[in-house]
């Protein structure tokens, strides 16, 4: 049980004992309409319990009980009542705690008059049972703790989102370090794979395939890279690859010695642009894993447009087999955290007659 509910219990428990026992001291007849004003003063405490729940409904219960009691005899302060008050304007009803205030100031002195049948004598103990001066405080008191309680909210809220802002420049600080170290990298690649080749055609000899790949690779990496700082330099006018380019990406995969044969199905539509890069990173991931890992001969492609989904497969044909049990890579991960975001399902396993298959069904609907 809660702090907060430990504290709801004593207090509903104490306002209970407090109104049954001020009740008893008074004289009564003992008929058993007194026992039912005892069980009324009962009631009334016992339902601050839910104060904090459904303040609402303790409230009118509350009042009802006030009411109830006053009615049948027992001159007694409506102190669950005040709490409830207050646990109703704390939770924001403030309508609502106005309004049944006001009812049961105006409903008070009738429930006198049942009593005692004299009216001066009804509006007295109606003063004396729910002073106005302890509602709007009850009232008040609910208000500056509400206020309070927004206010730490907001100050808790504007520390996270501060935190949050400095972790973002952060990784925005490492991530343009990063690419700057990359693009070194990556163009020190690009010009003597460029120039290696360059020198094999000058002299009339046969380019090898894997050193066109690597020309082929460099190009497509310095492309990324330089996407990628136009993405963290906030422009957005460079378009970024997606379902239309997977014709050149394929193409780039063939250049390697891999078969790959690309399948489109079903009338393509415009499709979301989370969905339609996603797309795009997966067939891109599952390629780059079949060239470096899969030593497989020929790949499949297929994307299939659906009326509310994009499905996406990538099989190919290599040593995986159901007997090995795949370790999930860094870039699989990558895949499933992409598809899991956008509402997705991804499935990567070997395929029973060898090779491995990645299954992805991606729903047009989400953003």
């Amino acid at each position: 049980m809660s702090r907060a509910r430990v504290v709801d219990w004593m207090i509903a428990v104490g306002v209970a004992a407090i109104l049954l026992v001020t009740g008893l001291t008074k004289e009564h007849s003992g008929s058993p309409l007194d026992l039912l004003a005892y069980g009324l003063l009962v009631v009334s405490g016992l339902a601050l319990i839910e104060r904090r729940r459904a303040p609402i409904a303790v409230l009118i219960v509350t009042g009802l009980c006030a009411f109830g009691y006053q009615a049948l005899d027992v001159d007694m302060p409506a102190v669950a009542f005040l709490f409830a008050v207050y646990s109703t304007v704390r939770a924001g009803h403030h309508v609502v705690a106005v309004l049944a205030s006001v009812a049961l100031i105006a409903a008070l002195p009738l429930a006198a008059m049942f009593s005692l049948h004299d009216v001066a004598a009804s509006l007295s103990r109606a003063r004396d049972a729910l002073e106005i001066a302890w509602l709007i405080a009850a009232g008040a008191a609910g208000e500056a703790l509400r206020q309070a309680e927004r206010r730490a909210d907001e100050a808790e809220r504007t520390k996270e989102e501060t935190a949050r802002r400095r972790a973002d420049e952060e990784r925005l600080h490492i991530a343009r370090e990063l690419h700057d170290s990359l693009t070194h990298q990556i163009s020190v690649i690009k010009v003597q794979s460029e120039a290696a080749v360059h020198v094999a055609r000058k002299r009339g000899e046969e380019v090898p395939a894997a050193l066109l790949a690597i020309r082929e690779a460099g190009r497509e990496a310095a492309r990324e890279l330089r996407a990628t700082l136009e993405v963290l330099r906030d422009d957005d006018t460079s378009p970024r690859p997606g379902l239309a380019h997977l014709p050149e990406l394929v193409e780039r995969h063939r250049s390697t010695g891999l078969d790959v044969t690309l399948t489109i199905e079903g009338t393509r539509t415009d499709v979301p642009i989370a969905v339609d890069r996603t797309s795009y990173r997966i067939v891109q991931e599952s390629l780059t894993n079949v060239t470096r890992h899969a030593a497989a001969t020929t790949a499949t492609v297929r994307v299939d447009y659906g009326a509310d989904g994009l499905v996406v497969d990538v099989e190919d044909d290599g040593t995986a087999s159901p007997a090995t049990v795949p370790v999930p890579g860094v870039g699989l991960l990558g895949m499933r955290e992409r598809v899991t975001a956008l509402g997705g399902h991804l499935h990567a396993a070997p395929r029973s007659g060898g090779g491995f298959a990645v299954h992805v069904e991606l729903p047009l609907d989400r953003t």
